[in-house]
C-alpha cells in the first residue's frame, strides 16, 4: 500500500489542476489560484513522501510531470484564455478573427510548460539549480496576477498585444538556458546561501506588508495574491541577474 501513497498525492495535484482549469473557464480566478496553490503543496510533498517511504520510481516521476502539466500549464492557460475575452483590443484588431484567434495563444503557456518539464526530466544539471523558470513559479505568477490585478489588466493601460507579449516572455523564461537558484540547502551558512536568504527575507517583508495593508483595507485575499505575484517577480529578477552573472563568470 505504501508504494501507492506518493502517487495518490500526485493525483491530488492533478485533480487540483483540473478544478483550477474548470474554475478559470468560468472566470473564477480566485478559486483557480487557490487550487493551483493547493496543487503546488501536493507537488511539494509527493516527492518528499516517496523518498521518505523509499518507494521512488520512474512511474512516480512520469506521473508527477503529467500532473504538473495540468496544474502549472493548462490551468494558468485557461485563466489567460478567459482573460482574453475581456481584455481590450486595439482598433486594428477589432474583428471577429482576432477575437477568435487571440484567446487560443494562451495555450502556448501549456505547451512551453510541457517542454520545460520534459527538459527538466532529462537534464542532469538541474539537481541543485534550475535552468529556466520552474513551472510552479510561472503558474503562480499568472494566477496571482489575474486574481489580484484583473481590473488593471482590463484597463486601457493593457491590451491584447501587451498580454500576448507577456505570454511570449513567459514561455521564453520557461525554456531559456539561464540558471536560476533553487531553494534547496546543502548547508545553512549565510555565506553559501546569501541569494536565497536575501530572497526569503524580501518575500517575508512583501507578504507581511501586503497582509497588514489587506487587513487595513479589508481585502486580505487580493493583497496577499498581489504580494505573491510580487515575490515571484522578485524571484525572476534575482534569478536572471544571478544566472547571467554566473554565465558571465
Amino acid at each position: 500500500m505504501k508504494r501507492h501513497i506518493p502517487n495518490i498525492i500526485t493525483c491530488c495535484n492533478l485533480i487540483c489542476g483540473c478544478i483550477a482549469a474548470g474554475a478559470a473557464f468560468h472566470h473564477h480566478f480566485y478559486t483557480a489560484l487557490l487550487f493551483i496553490l493547493l496543487g503546488a503543496v501536493f507537488d511539494f510533498f509527493d516527492g518528499m513522501t516517496a523518498r521518505a517511504l523509499g518507494v521512488s520510481g520512474r512511474m512516480g516521476v512520469e506521473l508527477d510531470s503529467l500532473a504538473d502539466v495540468v496544474t502549472f500549464g493548462v490551468a494558468p492557460s485557461a485563466m489567460l484564455f478567459t482573460l482574453f475575452s475581456v481584455v481590450r483590443y486595439p482598433m486594428f484588431m477589432y474583428s471577429d478573427f482576432w477575437f477568435t484567434v487571440m484567446p487560443f495563444t494562451a495555450f502556448l503557456v501549456a505547451a512551453f510548460s510541457a517542454l520545460r518539464l520534459a527538459k527538466f526530466n532529462i537534464d542532469e544539471r538541474q539537481h541543485t539549480t534550475f535552468i529556466g523558470l520552474p513551472t510552479p513559479a510561472n503558474a503562480l505568477f499568472w494566477a496571482s496576477m489575474l486574481a489580484s490585478c484583473e481590473d488593471y489588466l482590463r484597463s486601457p493601460m493593457m491590451n491584447a498585444i501587451f498580454l500576448f507579449a507577456f505570454i511570449v516572455l513567459s514561455c521564453w523564461l520557461l525554456v531559456c538556458e539561464v540558471p536560476m537558484f533553487a531553494l534547496k540547502f546543502k548547508s545553512y551558512a549565510w555565506v553559501d546561501n546569501k541569494v536565497k536568504y536575501t530572497f526569503l527575507i524580501l518575500c517575508a517583508v512583501i507578504l507581511i506588508a501586503n497582509l497588514v495593508l489587506g487587513v487595513i483595507e479589508g481585502n486580505v485575499g487580493m493583497l496577499l495574491s498581489r504580494g505573491l505575484a510580487g515575490c515571484i517577480g522578485l524571484y525572476v529578477g534575482m534569478g536572471l541577474i544571478t544566472g547571467l552573472l554566473h554565465n558571465h563568470d
